[in-house]
């Protein structure tokens, strides 16, 4: 089974739980490959955020996501911060590139399913990844979110995706339990999304 990841971070918390899943993904059997939505905003924009810079300096000589990356897998698991309770612009940018694929049928019939964070509780997590999934149901996509099928679901609260709270300087590290949600969606992904393509 084929898993793609593909985020957008700006200030590396994405960069992060990109791995995290990466990883669990990898534990669980998958054929994975992880790509970042290459940046769209001028460094010099942000040249006054030290953890901005540093997620920036740290990832644009990789490989960055393109359609093919969709193309190839069996399934996707996409990562965004919230924007106003939507993705980020990088991330709706890359997500507007994908019209002559989706024209053809090949974004349809793989298991997709997400992660985001936000500065605050209650920051638009919830909506960020409605959102999201609204647009894989144009794909034609099918979405396997975590909902409550593991006790530690009750923990992280969130039965749309993984969410994580950056706080209001971006500095909050993962807990436990957004590591834990994260290794659970990337598991469940794996298993759901290996039947269908079995």
């Amino acid at each position: 089974m084929k898993l793609a990841v593909i985020y957008y971070s700006a200030t590396g918390h994405g960069t992060t739980m990109a791995g995290i899943v990466a990883k669990a993904a990898e534990t669980a059997g998958a054929e994975v490959r992880v790509r970042h939505i290459a940046e769209t905003v001028d460094p010099a924009a942000f040249a006054q955020n030290p953890a901005w810079t540093a997620n920036h300096e740290a990832t644009k000589d990789l490989p960055a996501a393109t359609g093919a990356d969709i193309e190839w897998a069996d399934a996707v698991i996409f990562g965004s911060p919230t924007r106003f309770g939507n993705v980020s612009g990088q991330f709706q940018s890359f997500i507007d590139s994908l019209g002559g694929l989706w024209a053809q049928g090949k974004l349809a019939n793989k298991v997709y399913a997400g992660f985001t964070s936000s500065q605050t509780t209650h920051g638009g997590q919830e909506a960020t990844l409605l959102s999201l999934y609204t647009t894989i149901m144009h794909f034609g996509g099918i979405i396997v979110a975590p909902g409550y099928t593991d006790p530690l679901k009750f923990a992280d609260g969130n039965p749309y995706g993984a969410s994580h709270i950056t706080g209001p300087s971006n500095t909050n590290e993962l807990s436990n339990e957004v590591s834990a949600a994260l290794e659970h969606l990337a598991t469940r992904v794996v298993e759901i999304g290996g039947k269908l393509a079995g």
